[in-house]
């Protein structure tokens, strides 16, 4: 069975879906003429205007949400796993999907804000959603839904419960059944409360987990301040198959910084637009570039600070695709959390493997909340007359049996899996965005316009 699913996984990932999110991104670059460097400044005004109402969000509880989704396992976990598998270069791929990416998630969040419903008494929307009315393909939309519901319930919450009990497991000796357990039932409290309790979780914990981690990140920092330029240059020569030592894992640096990358900051897999759609906002290009900076947030920010932890004390092994290692500084060491837990301690003795355990459980623990909102979603968009109650439970219990059953897999399957379930959804949202650009392009274009008459932007979703 191992084989069959890592078989599956490499057709998935081969280098044609690397290719597909990189040119995308390089595209949507390019056609928005960088909307993702132009409006910097808006995005982070926009993050703090405007009220949630009985439909919707609050602009900042959607970044919060779809933030949640994107900030977990892959910016401390995935980081390191990039860094193993593709040696320190991996990070610089990493950072470049998410400055390309940023322009994709411009696009499938605005997408997702213009054709939004409302369903079950509150905004609903994303790919399901904008490829139905979008494209006119109903049995695409439904596919993408199936899916979506099938990643975001059974394949990926295994890789954030398996990331938590491992770390709570290296930290506190606690059994990893005990850790599922505990997981489970607090998360059981948050997704049998709705919608709206999910985005009030994710508003509070979201900026305090991720301010907390980048706060010790850059204490670490300026410790190591001598050494930046060193770490940089470290980065980019390995990048571009100039370091000597990490030659034979360069096409592997690609590989698995785009990867991680993509695994990190979703951006075109089509989990964002899901939480986009809820928001209530006056114009579609607004949360289109609310969700472009969450981006930055998530890959600059995040997972550059479990990075350059990791570098700066040189708590990692690379592995040689050949067999054995091509660094191995801490011998018997498995890929995972461990990497960032002993870099942290290298400066911190008494609170490294603990501050790294209790991270991760809020990181992982809100992106199965943001699983879980997503997954209801689609469930939502099948069911077209209104989502049935005996369905919505059988999801629930589904994501809570599926987060205990991954805490206690090894993290190899648990991770393969939950690649699958990534690949399949950025194969057919991507397509679909490319395909569906744009309605995205005008609303940038009705933003930028009524910006430069000096007015608030409002939207006339009459004309989609």
């Amino acid at each position: 069975m191992e084989e069959i699913i890592n078989s599956l996984n490499g057709l998935i990932w081969s280098n044609a879906l690397i290719l597909l999110c990189l040119g995308a991104g390089i595209y949507f670059s390019f056609v928005t003429k960088f909307v993702q460097v132009r409006y910097f400044g808006d995005m982070v005004k926009l993050l703090f205007k405007g009220k949630s109402s009985e439909q919707g969000v609050s602009s900042f509880q959607a970044f919060a949400l779809a933030l949640s989704g994107r900030i977990g396992t892959g910016n401390i976990a995935g980081v390191a796993t990039a860094i193993a598998m593709g040696g320190p270069g991996s990070v610089f791929w990493m950072w470049a999907i998410a400055f390309l990416g940023s322009a994709s998630a411009y696009i499938e969040a605005t997408l997702g804000q213009i054709y939004k419903e409302v369903k079950d008494g509150q905004y609903r929307g994303g790919p399901a959603f904008y490829i139905e009315k979008g494209l006119g393909i109903k049995w695409y939309a439904s596919l993408f839904a199936v899916v979506t519901i099938l990643s975001m319930a059974v394949l990926l919450p295994g890789v954030q419960s398996n990331s938590i009990a491992l770390s709570m497991k290296s930290a506190f000796q606690v059994p990893v059944e005990v850790t599922g357990g505990v997981v489970i039932v607090f998360l059981a409290m948050i997704i049998f409360g709705g919608v709206k309790r999910i985005g009030k979780v994710a508003e509070f914990v979201v900026p305090f987990m991720a301010l907390g981690y980048i706060l010790l990140a850059q204490i670490i920092m300026i410790l190591n301040y001598e050494k930046i330029p060193e770490v940089i240059s470290l980065i980019v020569t390995s990048a571009f198959n100039l370091e000597a030592a990490y030659s034979g894992v360069f096409g592997l640096a690609i590989s698995w910084g785009i990867k991680r990358g993509i695994y990190s900051n979703e951006a075109g897999q089509g989990t964002a637009p899901h939480a986009a759609a809820a928001a209530e906002v006056s114009h579609p290009a607004k949360q289109g570039l609310v969700q472009a900076f969450s981006v930055y947030i998530d890959t600059l920010f995040v997972c550059t600070a479990t990075a350059f932890m990791i570098l700066f004390t040189g708590q990692y092994n690379v592995v040689n695709p050949e067999g054995g290692f091509i660094v191995e500084n801490i011998p018997g060491v498995s890929i995972g959390p461990e990497f960032t837990q002993m870099a942290i301690s290298t400066h911190f003795p008494s609170i490294g493997a603990g501050f790294v355990a209790f991270a991760l459980m809020f990181f992982a623990f809100t992106t199965i909340m943001a699983y879980y909102y997503i997954a209801e979603t689609n469930l939502s968009f099948l069911q077209k007359s209104g989502t049935r109650k005996w369905s919505v439970y059988l999801l629930r219990f589904l994501i809570l049996g599926a987060t205990f059953y991954g805490s206690s897999r090894t993290a190899e399957l648990a991770w393969t899996l939950g690649d699958i379930g990534v690949g399949l959804m950025a194969w057919l949202n991507v397509i679909a965005i490319l395909l569906l650009r744009k309605p995205a392009l005008k609303a940038l274009k009705d933003y930028q316009a009524q910006k430069k008459a000096g007015k608030d932007p409002v939207y006339d979703y009459k004309d989609i």
